[in-house]
């Protein structure tokens, strides 16, 4: 519950949904790697649903020229978005999320005052 209510967090806008589970994770007591692993479960699902809903547009007769090029992206973002799990679990075996949050709040309060300032 607490991991669900800490995703719903991304909401708002410019909120990581990943980002988000992965600190309800270490709130709630997981390891960083654990924390990472479910995020990335519960981003599973909705992937799924997506394609589903979305694959029957691409065997419309208006998408026949560009079939081949939306399938070769699909598998190519497959493979990435596999090689990046792997990595990031990998990553926080024995690393944790500090230096990407110091970024994360750095950078939102860089661009907070830049909207302030150019407004």
């Amino acid at each position: 519950m607490a991991i669900g209510t800490a995703q719903a967090a991304a909401l708002i806008p410019g909120i990581s949904r990943s980002g988000s589970s992965m600190a309800g994770g270490l709130l709630s007591g997981l390891n960083n790697e654990n924390a990472a692993r479910f995020s990335f479960l519960l981003a599973t699902p909705i992937i799924g649903a997506a394609a589903v809903l979305k694959l029957p547009d691409l065997f419309t007769p208006a998408m026949a020229d560009e079939r081949g090029v939306f399938l070769v992206g699909a598998l190519c973002a497959g493979v990435a978005a596999w090689f990046a799990t792997k990595f990031l679990l990998r990553f926080f075996e024995t690393r944790t999320l500090t230096p990407f949050a110091i970024y994360s709040v750095v950078g939102g309060a860089i661009y907070f005052i830049l909207m302030l300032v150019m407004g």
